[in-house]
């Protein structure tokens, strides 16, 4: 049981660092130029590919913070 938790928590691992890789970052539109695009294609971000990943990701996070807790639970009830 141990093993197995060990190779889920590490897979979410790789998997979280993966997509928190592939977002792109915050700075990219905070200049005083740049300017925060208000329109109509600006507004329904939730469709878009960051939006998705953002999504994933607070997922995949989640589930590495219970495998995390639940192993720790296993290791400790075994000890």
């Amino acid at each position: 049981m141990e093993i197995a938790l060990l190779i889920m928590q590490i897979i979410s691992c790789i998997a979280l660092i993966a997509i928190i890789m592939m977002q792109s970052g915050k700075e990219n539109g905070l200049g005083a130029i740049a300017g925060n695009s208000d329109n109509f294609f600006g507004k329904n971000k939730t469709a878009t590919k960051e939006a998705k990943l953002a999504r994933i990701t607070k997922w995949v996070a989640g589930a590495f913070v219970l495998l995390t807790l639940f192993a720790s639970m296993v290791v400790t009830m075994g000890a």
